[in-house]
């Protein structure tokens, strides 16, 4: 059975995973944003040990705790390509362009088997170029493409309004119920943004 611990972290507020299988105690992390010595205290009074990181794109409010959770356990990294790549002139919105560190890079529809559990990997770019929904079970992680009736900016550097319409055409369309965890702000379940979601209102199967 899947267990998922959430925390809310940093002045912006974001929302950060932690995924395991109730049994065991190796776990995964989504989006460990700011506050890294508060993901430590927690996985340690949990007794989980991170395999891996996670993220759903390379802002800087996400990506706050990689270095110290990497240096504490170890642990894999795992990102889209597309959130690296920018000019160095990105980095202060994109910490990681021209990190040196070991990457895993996603592939969309690639399904990943990190601490004992299966994720798949929908690139859903928008909000940023590398941007990803990873769906575990009956959980989707949306990052800040998809919030509870809202979507992510894409008024920022590295965003594409044209991109996170087809991105969010993509979720529209998707099928499976599941419960939906966003980067901020409360959860909701796809189901519900679908009917009620005005940012995933009017797709035809001819387009937007």
């Amino acid at each position: 059975m899947l267990k998922i611990h959430h925390l809310t972290l940093g002045d912006s507020r974001t929302n950060c995973y932690i995924l395991h299988e109730d049994a065991s105690t190796s776990c995964c992390i989504i989006d460990p944003g700011d506050c890294p010595d508060t993901i430590l205290q927690f996985l340690a009074q949990e007794g989980l040990k991170a395999e891996a990181i996670l993220l759903t794109h390379g802002h800087f409010d996400h990506v706050g705790g990689v270095e110290p959770i990497r240096r504490a356990f170890g642990c894999a990294l795992w990102m889209a390509r597309e959130d690296i790549d920018y000019p160095l002139a990105y980095q202060p919105l994109f910490p990681l362009v021209g990190y040196t560190g070991d990457i895993c890079f996603y592939t969309d529809g690639q399904i990943l088997d990190v601490a004992g559990l299966e994720l798949h990997v929908l690139h859903t770019p928008g909000h940023s170029a590398g941007s990803v929904c990873l769906i575990c079970q009956d959980a989707m992680f949306s990052g800040d493409t998809l919030f509870a009736s809202v979507c992510g900016r894409t008024d920022i550097p590295g965003s594409d309004p044209a991109a996170m319409q087809r991105s969010l055409k993509r979720l529209a369309g998707l099928s499976g119920h599941y419960a939906l965890y966003p980067g901020h702000g409360r959860s909701s379940t796809l189901e519900e943004e679908q009917r009620h979601n005005p940012y995933l209102q009017g797709f035809s199967e001819d387009g937007v």
